[in-house]
């Protein structure tokens, strides 16, 4: 019993001075990325490691009404069909264009945001492949795309 006392009490005079350290999960690496009015992410291409995790931040500098000019950031499953994720997404305004038919294609998104606003996205990056990105407002993805390669 006077061993077990004498090794809590060191742990605490340890912990106290700041040499014994509890693992804690590691904050997750932020990656931002703007959207504007000419349908550009600032960020085309994410190289990540499995299992990291990310938060995307997106940032409209755009300065069009919301209405018009909404951005969000999807990242969908390898091989996933762009264009009929793309199609799907133009009905879905009440899901921040985000098909509720396709949502097993998607592994994180953001809500919707007009100008000078922000959202964001963390998630554990899967298993190494390629991930395509894109903005699903209507109209968009063609010009907003990327890649998100995970080795």
């Amino acid at each position: 019993m006077k061993k077990l006392r004498a090794r809590l009490a060191l742990a605490a005079v340890l912990c106290a001075a700041g040499t014994l350290h509890l693992s804690a999960a590691a904050a997750p690496r932020e990656i931002e990325i703007t959207a504007n009015d000419q349908m550009k992410f600032g960020v085309t291409a994410i190289e990540a490691k499995a299992g990291e995790q990310l938060k995307v931040v997106l940032k409209n500098i755009g300065t069009l009404p919301k209405e018009a000019m909404g951005h969000n950031w999807v990242l969908l499953k390898p091989g996933t069909d762009l264009n009929a994720f793309a199609m799907a997404a133009m009905t879905a305004k009440d899901t921040d264009y985000v098909p509720a038919a396709h949502k097993d294609k998607v592994v994180a998104s953001t809500k919707v945001i007009g100008p000078k606003q922000t959202a964001e996205a963390t998630f554990t990056v899967p298993a190494a492949g390629e991930y395509p990105f894109i903005c699903s407002f209507p109209g968009h993805y063609m010009l907003m795309k990327g890649t998100l390669t995970v080795k």
